[in-house]
């Protein structure tokens, strides 16, 4: 198992959000989290990305226990091993595609010239290799969300998680978005995780899990 999350409980004052939440994912296996909004599907989330820490439980990331790491050394680790793809793309709107997906590689210490030539295969991957001098601004949404998920993907990281990633997007765009998980899970190995109301999506995924209330209810 690449990630293993057992008895994950979270709490945010008097309010019980997850419930003894048992997780697990192969190595190349894509999972759905499905759930109604305040079931606790983005909390699970932030808590398998080392964002949030639980209340209760134990997780493990690759074989390292984060919640045994300092914080300088947990950024690090999540920097290296931890891609996230959001509804909103987070870019930084002052920088060029290129620049916003070298970030991660400056931050973990890459050369200019490697984290370059890395940006721009990952780019033209996307199908975006004459869009890479244009800021976030001259994009369109789809455009933006592929730069989102190269971004998540420079540092070669060995679990994406993405929370809604095509829920801004119109049909045509989020069918493309959606292919295009499974299309460098092929590519480059990853373990993606996906919360999502997107019942389309879901179908495309290996597993889907069900939350209710802060519990796993059944897997469809």
């Amino acid at each position: 198992m690449i990630i293993q999350a057992k008895g994950i409980e979270k709490n945010f004052g008097q309010l019980k959000v997850l419930r003894g939440v048992d997780f697990s994912a192969d190595k190349a296996e894509v999972v759905a989290i499905m759930g109604a909004s305040g079931a606790g599907k983005s909390t699970l989330l932030q808590i398998l990305g080392t964002l949030l820490t639980p209340d209760a439980g134990t997780l493990e990331i690759d074989g390292v226990n984060p919640l045994a790491l300092g914080s300088r050394e947990l950024s690090a680790f999540r920097n290296r091993k931890i891609g996230f793809v959001f509804q909103a793309h987070h870019l930084l709107p002052e920088f060029s595609a290129l620049e916003n997906v070298m970030i991660p590689a400056f931050i973990g210490g890459a050369s200019d010239r490697d984290a370059r030539r890395r940006a721009e295969s990952l780019l033209g991957d996307m199908g975006l290799s004459e869009r890479m001098t244009h800021r976030p601004s001259e994009l369109s949404g789809g455009e933006q969300q592929r730069v989102a998920i190269a971004r998540a993907l420079m540092n070669e990281p060995a679990i994406l998680l993405a929370d809604e990633p095509s829920g801004n997007l119109d049909s045509v765009t989020k069918t493309e978005i959606h292919k295009l998980f499974f299309t460098l899970r092929e590519r480059y190995g990853q373990t993606v995780v996906i919360v999502t109301h997107d019942e389309s999506l879901a179908r495309m995924c290996d597993r889907t899990l069900f939350i209710k209330d802060g519990q796993f209810e059944a897997k469809m």
